[in-house]
């Protein structure tokens, strides 16, 4: 059992992180942008990747709640788009294959 989708429905973020990060899923170009965050590593598969951008979302909304000063806001949305993009290409996967 896939246990990401469980893990991404707990996930509570302040409001305008989520609107600007959906706003921004419409430019969201796999190769390009998860490219980008990952440091030029694509992973094999969307599940990798989302498994990835988990962990790196949750440091970041660390960062954010503790006030740090190296904390970008930027950087949150980015990975919050990914995630969000990423964990659309599942859904849409399962979804297809579920029919099969």
């Amino acid at each position: 059992m896939n246990m990401l989708p469980a893990t991404l429905a707990t996930l509570r973020r302040p409001r305008l992180l989520v609107r600007a990060a959906r706003f921004g899923l419409g430019d969201y170009r796999r190769e390009r942008d998860l490219a980008r965050l990952m440091q030029g590593r694509l992973p094999d598969s969307a599940q990798t990747a989302l498994s990835w951008l988990i962990d790196q979302e949750q440091r970041m909304e660390t960062i954010r709640q503790s006030g740090d000063a190296g904390y970008s806001t930027a950087r949150h949305i980015e990975l919050l788009i990914a995630l969000m993009a990423e964990a659309r290409l599942i859904c849409d996967f399962e979804s297809t294959h579920a029919a099969e």
